[in-house]
């Protein structure tokens, strides 16, 4: 399909202006996708016939959307306020969900004053979290964005956080290097107690601490985020010493339950992950609630489906311009490739269309030097720029033009710029390009991408933008009428593996 180019769509001021949305200080700019306000009537036409609303409304109320499973899907309950009421079979499930979290709390207060000790008496200051897929990600990414900001790594005090997730042993190596077994906590995650590569790591951190403290290391050394008590307390685990989640978290959205919030918590304290907390919630409503007008994760959901079902862009880059979140894109891979790439609607019935996108992403200015070629002169590929008004770290060298942080801006201003303007042969003549050189560096513009801004990057704008993803990827799953919320498609390689394992045994 072929609108007209994005220089002459850029031209238009009042376009401009409607398609700049805020919320809580969320800005999201979406002029540089080649679209016109009255192609988005047209989606909000496709979203009524969908019936967006009632799915998204469906969610909240707690009903088993994920069919295939017979679940409901509640991560928003996760992050709830105690104050809200979130039910399930008519139950509100909030006041449980509290309770773990006080649990947490509870507990992450003890480890982090020294109340908790391991068995030679010493301080935990060391957490090795173990867990894989969304047992991995999502905390991998909320760790890594604040790890510098000022007052989560005030808060950290030294205290050290690391992730296991593959099976490899070199991954082992790594998450355990320089670690005393003493002053170490191992958090064991999974929901059933039964994740292959999962419970191979835990038997193997089990005898890292044992072998060194005796076998009474378990019980001040390890503890366990699962639903699986009984398996727990057969791993040896104090089953008091365990932090429960429900069915209705689905993995790759579990980052705000136990999954993510105990090590977190045990990290950078429960004050500054219950401000995470509240800055999902805040999306969560204003999902929920706001006109699609307004409603940011309508919007980009929207759009995506526009790229990739009408326009025929396949792909998304997820472009942060902000080290510290370095591994969104990671994360946002799950949740979006694993929710939304599937093959048959609700009903069982192949999708006349291909679903999902595929995604990947660098922070700027690395991804520049890595794979912008191939997106301003290559493949089109949509993107997502991210930008901080106020850096996590402010550098300002004297006698340079701008500081560091400015001139991180630049580039993301510019980038956006350049795909959707591009540079054609008549520029290039101005600027007495030799004629053979112009059509290698002739930019043909026209490339769609999007701007979203934060004020700044503290536990709570983490949580806004974790949210504000999430929600995008079910108003894609909506739209095209899939089932977001399972994956089988992880589960063939998982049996063929342990057929293979059993053979090996047997050998």
């Amino acid at each position: 399909m072929h609108v007209r180019h994005l220089r002459d769509l850029l031209a238009d001021e009042a376009r401009t202006k409607a398609l700049i949305k805020e919320h809580n200080g969320v800005f999201c700019d979406f002029c540089r996708q080649r679209i016109t306000v009255q192609t988005l009537q047209l989606l909000f036409k496709l979203a009524e016939e969908a019936q967006l609303k009632e799915k998204i409304d469906a969610m909240f109320r707690g009903d088993k959307i994920n069919s295939t499973e017979g679940r409901a899907v509640l991560h928003v309950a996760t992050r709830a306020r105690r104050d809200q009421e979130i039910c399930v079979d008519g139950h509100n499930v909030v006041p449980e969900v509290w309770e773990v979290l006080d649990k947490i709390n509870e507990f992450s207060t003890k480890v982090r004053n020294g109340e908790w000790l391991g068995v030679t008496g010493k301080p935990i200051k060391n957490v090795v979290a173990v867990g894989i897929g969304g047992s991995f990600l999502g905390p991998l990414f909320v760790h890594t964005a604040l790890r510098t900001e000022a007052t989560a790594h005030a808060a950290a005090g030294g205290r050290v956080l690391r992730f296991l997730a593959n099976v490899d042993p070199i991954d082992v190596a790594r998450a355990l290097d320089g670690l005393q077994q003493e002053e170490t906590l191992v958090v064991i995650i999974s929901k059933t107690f039964t994740t292959a590569e999962t419970m191979l790591n835990a038997r193997t951190l089990r005898t890292w601490l044992t072998t060194e403290l005796g076998q009474d290391a378990v019980a001040k050394h390890m503890v366990a985020v699962s639903t699986n008590i009984e398996l727990v307390k057969a791993f040896g685990i104090d089953p008091n010493n365990t932090f429960g989640f429900w069915d209705w978290v689905g993995g790759r959205y579990s980052v705000c339950s136990a999954v993510g919030i105990l090590p977190l918590a045990l990290q950078y304290g429960f004050d500054i992950m219950e401000q995470f907390l509240l800055g999902a919630n805040d999306i969560d409503e204003h999902f929920l609630s706001a006109p699609f007008e307004s409603n940011l994760p309508v919007l980009l959901g929207l759009l995506s489906v526009w790229n990739v079902s009408f326009l025929g862009y396949p792909s998304r880059a997820i472009l942060p311009y902000c080290q510290a979140l370095s591994k969104l894109a990671p994360h946002i891979q799950q949740v979006s490739m694993e929710s939304n790439g599937k093959g048959v609607d609700m009903n069982g019935k192949p999708l006349p269309f291909d679903s999902g996108e595929l995604d990947f992403g660098e922070p700027g200015t690395n991804g520049q030097h890595s794979f912008y070629q191939l997106i301003h002169q290559g493949r089109v590929v949509p993107c997502d720029f991210i930008g901080i008004v106020r850096s996590q770290q402010s550098v300002y060298l004297k006698g340079e033009i701008v500081s560091n942080h400015d001139e991180l801006m630049c580039n993301f201003f510019a980038q956006a710029d350049a795909l959707a303007y591009g540079k054609g042969p008549v520029q290039l003549r101005s600027e007495n390009v030799p004629d053979h050189l112009i059509p290698h560096k002739t930019f043909s513009g026209n490339r769609p991408s999007l701007s979203i801004m934060l004020p700044e990057l503290s536990a709570y704008q983490v949580g806004q933008l974790l949210a504000l993803y999430e929600h995008r990827v079910a108003v894609q799953g909506f739209i095209w009428g899939i089932n977001s919320f399972d994956q089988w498609g992880v589960e063939l390689g998982k049996v063929l593996a342990s057929k293979v394992r059993m053979a090996a045994a047997v050998r």
